[in-house]
């Protein structure tokens, strides 16, 4: 299994559309450029949550993952996020991931079990036919404790125990739950990278992981940066200052009534960092507000987090 080091900061970039909602591929190379470049991103994990990714073709993932690819220049992995309902699907999907281009492979649980749960030992059967099949290096995702997806600690320490298996990207929010399983994944698994993917609760968890897989990274990589390395420092004085300056941007993108609409947000934000010139999403996502793309463009500015200028 080849190597990844994903120890600091993993964006989960947005995925560009024109105005008919085709693929804006003058604007992936921007993102993934412009990302690439930051002195500290490890790695993209393109056709996630924030990538829209289930709303794309099979060819239109393809061809997201290899313009991602062609932008950062092998300077950085590209990581594909693995959605396929079945078990079947999506180690397809994962070989095709790798045809485009991916390096690994961040891995969404069965959507079905969201609503209903899961049969004991499915979610491992998942991870071990996919990589099987595939070849690639997968990352776990653990969701968030509210749904039935969510691992309970002995299922995600087998996971994370199975050959090809070399991070997880944990999104439990339930602070006791992280307080209790995160320090037993990390004394079972010494080698397992462990990020976060709490990007409102970035603070509290920043201190106890290897790194950050956040959307929020698409948008904001030069604080988030500084904050992984305030972490790893067990600074809580510079974190703080970091998250107060944040504050305003974490608002008006993530305190939203749907954690789905930080996606449209995010894309805003991108307008106003001069990534994107509209911001443009594919049902069932939808605009935002009136007014909306301009409040998030102050909650920027405000936290000195202005145009980049290169791509402007």
């Amino acid at each position: 299994m080849m190597s990844l080091d994903l120890r600091g900061l993993v964006p989960a970039p947005i995925t560009p559309f024109n105005r008919d909602e085709s693929l804006d591929f003058e604007a992936i190379n921007r993102l993934g450029t412009w990302l690439a470049g930051v002195d500290g991103v490890k790695g993209l994990v393109v056709l996630g949550h924030a990538g829209e990714g289930t709303f794309l073709t099979a060819g239109e993932r393809a061809a997201v993952i290899s313009a991602f690819r062609e932008a950062v220049d092998d300077r950085v992995p590209i990581i594909a996020g693995i959605t396929g309902e079945g078990t079947a699907v999506a180690a397809e999907e994962a070989k095709g991931a790798v045809t485009a281009g991916a390096a690994a492979g961040l891995v969404y649980p069965s959507h079905g079990w969201l609503r209903f749960g899961f049969q004991k030992g499915a979610p491992q059967d998942r991870y071990r036919q996919i990589h099987e099949e595939s070849g690639l290096p997968l990352i776990l995702f653990q969701y968030p404790d509210v749904t039935k997806a969510t691992y309970d600690l002995e299922t995600q320490l087998e996971i994370a125990a199975q050959p090809g298996v070399f991070a997880t990207k944990n999104g439990v929010r339930n602070m006791r739950r992280w307080d209790t399983e995160i320090p037993v994944l990390r004394a079972e698994n010494p080698d397992l990278q462990i990020l976060t993917c709490h990007d409102e609760y970035l603070l509290h968890t920043m201190f106890d992981v290897d790194g950050a897989l956040v959307g929020y990274g698409g948008l904001a990589p030069e604080p988030l940066i500084e904050l992984i390395a305030a972490g790893k420092a067990k600074d809580y004085t510079a974190a703080r200052a970091i998250h107060d300056r944040l504050l305003p941007v974490t608002r008006t993108v993530y305190h939203r009534g749907s954690h789905m609409e930080g996606t449209v947000a995010l894309k805003e934000g991108l307008v106003a960092r001069g990534i994107l010139e509209h911001a443009t999403v594919r049902s069932p996502l939808l605009p935002l507000a009136e007014g909306a793309g301009l409040e998030i463009a102050k909650a920027l500015e405000s936290a000195g987090l202005h145009a980049v200028v290169a791509y402007v």
